[in-house]
């Protein structure tokens, strides 16, 4: 597999940071690298249902995300408990502040549930990077982005079609209202690239890139901690301090960061099936 030139730079730079720290002293630090990711499959090894540990934090983050949707639609009461009125907030916030917002509140209504499940399901596989025993993000591997944005690329271009009908969508999507006409020479194969080819991936890579650095980073943290506080030499003792508070500062960053994500991915998917259900560009 052919791996990103930017994850490259990546590993060259925490190969570096190994090999400087093993000078010092030790040859127990290993710095993270991109295999990381891709771990040996523990069932149906060399078939096309391989199952490894990253797709075992998937399935064990849509398990509890469905649980915990079971056990709040089971529990609810007319005087919500403190989790029952978490979890409405939540819900509120998604369907007022990402759907209603952006794409008005009879077109959130009909795509609430796609948004809804966007938005919980990149929380619940970002936020599987943090969590002891698990420690790996589900969303760091492409396949899962990937998905998503392909469901959510498809959603918003048949929205389009159904709407408008093949040729108006596509007339639509990709000629500006009011530009010269000289101007669609340039413009038209632009907003075909974006509308049609870019789209898709600035959405895959955005959360792939995001979830992939997070969690080298909080691993470098961490690993460099343990090899300076309890293997280095004693001169390097102060940096195991810097490098730990550094890592712990990079684990509540990655909850933000696993929260942002998430309401992206959401935001620009209500974006994108708005603008496709417009009848203007």
């Amino acid at each position: 597999m052919t791996r990103p030139l930017e994850c490259m730079h990546i590993v060259d730079v925490l190969s570096a940071a190994g090999i400087a720290l093993n000078a010092a002293g030790s040859s127990t630090f290993h710095a993270p690298d991109i295999e990381e990711f891709f771990p040996k499959a523990f069932l149906f090894q060399g078939s096309w249902f391989e199952f490894n540990r990253i797709m075992l934090v998937r399935v064990i983050a849509t398990v509890v995300i469905c649980a915990i949707f079971w056990l709040v639609a089971t529990r609810l009461k007319v005087v919500p408990s403190r989790s029952q009125s978490v979890f409405e907030y939540v819900m509120r916030f998604v369907r007022v502040s990402i759907a209603e917002e952006t794409m008005g509140k009879k077109l959130a209504d009909q795509f609430l549930p796609l948004i809804t499940t966007i938005f919980f399901m990149v929380f619940a596989m970002n936020i599987t990077g943090i969590v002891p025993f698990l420690n790996i993000q589900g969303t760091s591997v492409i396949g899962a982005p990937l998905l998503l944005a392909i469901i959510t690329y498809l959603t918003y271009h048949v929205t389009g079609f159904k709407r408008h009908g093949f040729a108006g969508y596509v007339k639509s999507s990709m000629i500006l209202p009011g530009a010269p006409p000289a101007m669609h020479i340039l413009l038209v194969p632009i907003e075909f690239l974006t509308k049609y080819v870019i789209q898709p991936f600035t959405l895959t890579i955005r959360l792939l890139a995001n979830m992939l650095v997070g969690h080298l980073l909080l691993v470098l943290a961490f690993a460099a901690s343990t090899f300076l506080l309890l293997h280095g030499p004693w001169t390097l003792k102060g940096f195991g301090v810097l490098t730990f508070a550094g890592g712990f500062f990079a684990y509540v960053l990655e909850i933000l960061i696993a929260i942002l994500q998430a309401y992206i991915f959401a935001l620009l998917a209500a974006l994108y099936i708005q603008q496709a259900a417009e009848s203007d560009h």
